[in-house]
């Protein structure tokens, strides 16, 4: 009878043990079979649109236009400039109230000044 329990006993935990240690195959016709926990996917990865720039506005340039100015009237080489009150030439006499007069310049005298 004590063997007859052990051999029960063994058959049973068999039964309970054997589905555990038992190769899993499966025959399925299109579709697998899977017997295992689920699988874990990561999932894609992400992908960023590239930034948008907008597109650069071209502006044309204005045509270059030069304009020449005046040719400023040459300076009379011979002239020398005298006022009357107070008495002087230019640049000797900063200021004239009655105006400058334009005057033939005079060579210097010997002592070097005009005459």
């Amino acid at each position: 009878m004590k063997t007859m329990k052990l051999v029960m006993a063994a058959v049973l935990c068999g039964c309970v043990v054997a589905p555990a240690l038992a190769a899993r195959v499966s025959v399925g016709i299109g579709i697998p079979l899977w017997w295992g926990p689920p699988a874990y996917y990561y999932p894609p990865p992400v992908y960023y649109a590239p930034p948008v720039y907008a597109s650069p506005v071209v502006v044309p340039a204005a045509p270059v236009t030069y304009v020449q100015a005046p040719a400023a009237p040459a300076p009379a080489a011979n002239v020398w400039y005298y006022c009357v009150k107070p008495q002087g030439y230019y640049p000797y006499v900063q200021r004239c109230p009655g105006g400058w007069q334009q005057v033939a310049p005079t060579p210097p005298d010997v002592d070097g000044a005009p005459q």
